[in-house]
């Protein structure tokens, strides 16, 4: 199952699609576990700066323009 659509551009991590024939299911199942969003959803949010990390806080709160700046 290979995975074309994905738009992560971390590929030193081992969950990315490009990495292996799983697609996306290892990285969801991470995210889903750990209760974080994955990083396309940030990306696909125009969020591609620094973040503390990846939790369903951090996103909301970028999101809602709230990151102090």
């Amino acid at each position: 199952m290979k995975n074309n659509f994905c738009t992560c551009n971390d590929l030193a991590c081992p969950l990315n699609p490009k990495n292996h024939d799983k697609g996306c299911s290892p990285c969801i199942q991470k995210n889903l576990r750990q209760k974080e969003i994955p990083n396309c959803f940030f990306k696909l949010a125009g969020l591609t700066g620094k973040r503390e990390s990846y939790s369903f806080e951090e996103f909301a709160k970028l999101v809602l323009g709230k990151n102090g700046s």
